[in-house]
Formats: structure tokens, C-alpha cells, sequence
């Protein structure tokens, strides 16, 4: 296939379980908005036409179609699956690109059964969340996937660990646009939210879910705001989680932790702000991100915080240590150790020369290494190369082949 100026559309579906507030649902928004309209003709899937995300996909003009299901393990996900698979032969989609567990467990074999010419699922975190028996399922289904595709070393490490070929495991780290976060501070956040103009803001930005280590960000803020009463600390994301094959609100959840930080004498300096749409003009006003989660892929939070020059403070898991370089972008903690990282906030609301010197080193390796123009890029590549390996000598997969 060429990849000149004549060269005919690559017909692309990619397909998650939702558009939420996560770090998957923002790469997807990214790369949505960066892929070559004149050389992919794009296509989305979804298991709920639901989230923060998708009028982002929406504006930028991508069908997206819906194929409801509330189980993977029900009649009607069957029905579903050979609906996926009957759109994709009349669309004659040439590339199926699945997002993490659900959608890789539900579009890969409806892409199979269509007879794609590639397929291509994404893992984006260890398994954390996933049974033994969920895991094995995803090791099966990655057979028969032409690719798997991984944002982090250390997610390739635990993938090879459980069985599967190194050689078929692509790494394309996350990116970031750092345009948008080069704007200077403002105000509206802390007027909109009713915060003093000088007080430090510690800033976690995530979905609020037990594996991100929230109860040990509020433990680390009682210990910081003995020491830094004018602190205030802010919890950006909505409590969501997947209740069987489904994703539903938490509400429960997060009245817990409202009930922890009181408990933990916070009171009014816990701010729960829900999601925010605002993230640069956000971190424009943060003193330090914190992301203390027991697992990660490669973080889109990290990313953008340092991209923006704020001094970051990480839990060491997972592909944290492969964004931040300890004690030059940020300061790596042990995870589910709320002591050690009050003491690194707190290092750096003391110690302000440290804390910019961090950030302009966070930000020096995000433009270095982490660009939005370098991940489209390589993504983009992948489906080419991909489909050229597939289809040469062959008939391609084009309107009135089949």
C-alpha cells in the first residue's frame, strides 16, 4: 500500500467501553483529534454512548455507534457482537483497534468473525482490576490479535510474564500537547471555587477509585496540613466503576471519602471538584500534582502536570518511574505509604527554588520525550505497517473485494 497523496483511505474502527474521565478515554480523545482525516477514515465503537469525552469525539465529526450491553456473558452481548461483526464487513473496516479489557473482550472476535484484516488491542495498565479468570481470557484473545499494543515498558514486562510473545507487543508512549499547557496563572478556579488567592493548592487529578491510592492522598493531606494549614487540597475526578461488564457512577464511594477527610479534620480544605474540563487552566494554579496510585500505565496526570511545570509527586508503580526521572521532573514515593509522601509535598512547598526547578525539568522531559506529534505519529505508522504486512500479495480489503 502507498502512503502517498492518491493512496485510498485506511478504513479504522477503534472501540472502548465508554467515553468517562480516565486517562484511556483522554489518549483516545488526542489521538482522535491528531490522526490524518486524509489518510484514515475513522470510525468509532463503544459498549455505552456515555462520557465526559465524547462530545470532544463528536466535534471532531467521528461516526461513533453504540452496541448496548449490560454482561459479556448474556445473550444479548452475543447479539451485539454479531451486529459489531456484521458493521464491520459493510463498512469493510480494515483496522479494529480495541481499548483494555471490555472492549477487547468484546470486539476482538466479532472482528475475527468479520474477517478484519487486522486487529489490534490495547492493554493500558497491568491488571490490577482483572480475576485470574479475567486475565486468562485477555491472554487468549491477545492470540488472535495481530498486535498488542502497550503505553509502557513495564506493562510489556507483566504482559510477557503471563505467556504472551514479546515480538507481538508494540510500546507507543503517551503524548502531549504542549501547547496547551504553556498559558500563564489566572484566577477564575479559585474564585469559581471560593479559594484565597495565595493559598498552595495539591492538586490529585483522577478518578477517584481505590486502586488510585485515595485514602492515602487524604492521609498524606492530614499530615501536610498540620504543617501547611493554608493548603488546600483538591480531588479533580468523578467516582466511577464497573459493576460487572458495566461502568456506573460511585456515588457511595466518594460520600466515603468526603466522610474520611472529615474524619481526618480536613473539613473544608478536602475540595471535591468533580470532573473538570479545565485541566491546563487547573494546573496553571497548582503548587504540586500528586498520583498515588498502586498501579499505572503511563500517565496522561503526570504528563500534563509536568508538561505544565508542575513538580509532580508518584508513586513508584508501574510506568511511573519510565515519566519521572526522581529527583529532576519529580519525586518518586513508594506507594501506599501516605508519611512518605506528605514529606515530598511538603519538601516542596517548603523548598520553592526545588519545586521550580522540578517543573522545568518535568517539562523539559515532556517536550523531549512525551510529544502529542510523536504518538500520532507512531500510531499512525503502526496501522500502515500493519496493514501492508497483512495484505501484500493480497487482494486489498477495498469496496467490492471482499
Amino acid at each position: 500500500m502507498s502512503v502517498g497523496s492518491q493512496a485510498p483511505q485506511v478504513r479504522l474502527l477503534k472501540f472502548v467501553p465508554a467515553f468517562a474521565f480516565g486517562g484511556t478515554e483522554r489518549h483516545i480523545a488526542n489521538l482522535t483529534r491528531m490522526i490524518d482525516r486524509s489518510r484514515f477514515d475513522l470510525r468509532m465503537g463503544c459498549m455505552r454512548r456515555w462520557g465526559h469525552f465524547l462530545g470532544e469525539i463528536e466535534a471532531n465529526r467521528v461516526p461513533v455507534s453504540e452496541y448496548s450491553i449490560n454482561s459479556l456473558r448474556n445473550a444479548r452481548a452475543v447479539r451485539q457482537q454479531l451486529r459489531l461483526a456484521r458493521d464491520i464487513r459493510r463498512h469493510r473496516i480494515q483496522i479494529v483497534h480495541s481499548y483494555n479489557f471490555y472492549a477487547n473482550v468484546f470486539a476482538i472476535p466479532a472482528a475475527k468473525l468479520a474477517g478484519a484484516p487486522v486487529m489490534i488491542a490495547s492493554i493500558r495498565d497491568s491488571g490490577v482490576y482483572l480475576t485470574a479468570g479475567k486475565k486468562r481470557v485477555q491472554a487468549f484473545l491477545c492470540r488472535w490479535a495481530d498486535c498488542i499494543l502497550v503505553n509502557a515498558e513495564s506493562i510489556k514486562q507483566w504482559l510477557v510474564e503471563q505467556g504472551i510473545r514479546p515480538q507481538k507487543i508494540t510500546i507507543i508512549r503517551n503524548g502531549i500537547d504542549l501547547a496547551k499547557f504553556s498559558g500563564g496563572r489566572g484566577g477564575g478556579l479559585r474564585r469559581e471555587l471560593g479559594l484565597p488567592p495565595a493559598a498552595p493548592l495539591i492538586v490529585m487529578l483522577s478518578r477517584l477509585n481505590p486502586q488510585k491510592g485515595v485514602e492515602h492522598f487524604l492521609e498524606a493531606a492530614a499530615r501536610v496540613h498540620q504543617l501547611y494549614p493554608e493548603a488546600y487540597f483538591l480531588l479533580v475526578g468523578d467516582a466511577y466503576v464497573y459493576r460487572g461488564d458495566t461502568i456506573e457512577r460511585d456515588a457511595a464511594y466518594q460520600r466515603e471519602l468526603e466522610r474520611r477527610a472529615s474524619r481526618l479534620g480536613l473539613g473544608d480544605r478536602a475540595v471535591f471538584t468533580g470532573f473538570r474540563a479545565d485541566v491546563p487552566e487547573l494546573l496553571a494554579e497548582t503548587a504540586v500534582s500528586v498520583l498515588p496510585s498502586f498501579s499505572e500505565g503511563l500517565s496522561n496526570t503526570l504528563l500534563e502536570s509536568m508538561a505544565a511545570g508542575v513538580p509532580v509527586v508518584a508513586a513508584r508503580v508501574g510506568g511511573n518511574p519510565e515519566v519521572v526521572e526522581h529527583g529532576r521532573g519529580g519525586i518518586l514515593v513508594p506507594p501506599r505509604d501516605s508519611r512518605a509522601l506528605a514529606e515530598a509535598i511538603c519538601a516542596l512547598l517548603k523548598d520553592r527554588g526545588l519545586a521550580e526547578a522540578l517543573g522545568e525539568g518535568g517539562r523539559r522531559r515532556v517536550a523531549d520525550r512525551f510529544s502529542l506529534e510523536r504518538m500520532a505519529q507512531e500510531t499512525q505508522d503502526l496501522y500502515v505497517r500493519l496493514l501492508e504486512k497483512k495484505t501484500r500479495g493480497k487482494r486489498s480489503w477495498a469496496p467490492g473485494n471482499g
